[in-house]
Order: C-alpha cells, then structure tokens, then sequence
C-alpha cells in the first residue's frame, strides 16, 4: 500500500468492508500465538479429562446414568467455554485502554466499527476451539446409547447462541471500563449472578422458578439441554426456553453493530481525579 499525505485514501480505506478481517486476524494472532488461547484451552481439556474419566470408569452406569453423564460434561463444557469466552472479550477493549495501546489502535486507517467487530469474533474463536475439543469427550460418553450426535449439534446451536451473547456483553462492559480488573470483575460478577440459579435443582419446579429459569439466558439454555438429552424431549417441545439466549444474542450483536463507532474511547466511565 502506498502512503499518501491525501485524506482522500484513509477515507476509502474506513469504509471499506471487510477491514473486520484484518482486525480479527491480529487479535486471533495475539490470543494463539501469543500463548493465552492454548493456555485456556489446555485448563479446559485438562477439566473435560478429569469428568470423563470419573464418568467411564462408574461401572455401576446404565442407560439413563450415561446419558446424565453426557449431559452434565456438556452444561460443564458450555459454562466452561462461555465462561473463557466472556473473559476473552471483557479484556479486549479495556485492556487495551490500560496497556496504552488504544490509541495506537484508533489511529489506524480501520474503522472503531471494524475493531468491534473483528475483536469479538477473535473472542468467538475461543468458544469454537472449546467445542472442537468437547466433542471427543461427549463422543466417549454418548457412544453406544446414539446421544453423542444429539449432544454435538446441542452443544454447536445453544453454545454458540450463548457464547454470542454473553460475549458481546462482555465486550460492551469491557468497553465502559477503564480498568481492566473492572471489567473482569464485572463480567465475572455478571456471570456468577446467571449462573448460580441453575444449581437449585427444584428451581423450574415452581411458576416462579421457571419465570427465573426462562429469563436467564445461562438457566435456560442448561434447561432445554436437559429436557433434550435426558427427558428425551423433541428439540421443537420446550423451544421456548431459548428466547432468552435469542434475545441476549441479538442485543447484543446489535448494539455492537449500531454503537461500534462511539463505545470505543480513550477514556470510559468516571475518570479520576
């Protein structure tokens, strides 16, 4: 490319489409070959290796105990993976912005729009390695009882509708904090307070317990997993409960598309004096 002193050809270069690529191909470089994906990724294997090996080895399992094991290692494996999804994206515009780089970003001929977006999809990445190695373990667990075909397709379609959500929340608290241990904090304060419901076993029980269950995109996701995998549910039975994680996802893909060019700042929230 040829460096010119013109406005002309920065302008153009803004608004082109497909600067996104460029973006999400740096920070995909920055998170795998920089060493903090594999890091992760070995952690989660590592988990994943300890529930299925305790689950294979039960020789008192029998049909309907299998299929609770490979329901339990996918909702363990989704909230897992969301989980370093989320952690991914809050740390992606305020860790820029404590590390001094941010600047350096925004004066780039790419669009504020572009860096959103090729941010959150280098955080997705993460989401999808987390997939790829889960499908191994649920294929252990479901083979001989045709469930880990059930449990794949699952994992891909709630995951990944989870996974968009709560990681474009991520990145929008990510973008209004200044520190970076803020945005951690508060993402994972976030997801501990969606999270925490789903281990009260006789919550969706009650009609105020499944109004809960309903609007928790966290809840509700693990619910329909369940009724599939174990209840032997139809997948168009209880798909009600999938409104919630729609909604989050479409939010906040929405927002992020409308407000990428003003969440990006220097400077975000109440700046100290």
């Amino acid at each position: 490319m040829t460096v010119t002193t013109d406005k002309a050809p920065v302008k153009e270069i803004r608004s082109r489409s497909g600067n996104w690529r460029v973006v999400a191909g740096q920070e995909c470089r920055d998170l795998w070959v920089g060493g903090r994906g594999p890091l992760l990724l070995f952690a989660f294997s590592v988990l994943l290796s300890a529930m299925t090996y305790l689950a294979a080895t039960n020789q008192a399992m029998n049909f309907l105990e299998q299929r609770e094991a490979v329901n339990l290692t996918l909702q363990v494996a989704l909230s897992v993976g969301v989980l370093l999804t989320l952690l991914v994206s809050a740390d992606a515009i305020s860790g820029e912005r404590e590390r001094g780089t941010l600047e350096a970003l925004l004066l780039t001929p790419v669009g504020r729009r572009d860096i959103v977006a090729g941010k959150f999809v280098a955080a997705m990445t993460l989401w999808l390695a987390c997939l790829v190695v889960a499908l191994p373990y649920l294929w252990v667990l479901g083979h001989g009882v045709v469930v880990a075909r059930t449990a794949a397709v699952l994992a891909f379609c709630v995951g990944t509708l989870v996974a968009l959500g709560l990681g474009g929340l991520g990145l929008l608290i990510s973008a209004g904090a200044n520190s970076n241990k803020t945005s951690l904090a508060v993402s994972l304060l976030v997801l501990l307070s969606l999270f925490a419901p789903t281990q009260i076993p006789t919550l969706p029980k009650t009609g105020i317990g499944d109004l809960l269950t309903r609007v928790n995109p966290i809840g509700s996701a693990l619910h329909y997993i369940s009724q599939v995998l174990v209840q032997h549910r139809s997948w168009t039975q209880d798909l009600s409960y999938l409104t919630s994680p729609i909604i989050l996802a479409a939010a906040a893909c929405a927002v992020l598309i409308v407000a990428g060019p003003n969440i990006i700042k220097l400077n975000a929230g109440v700046s100290s004096t």
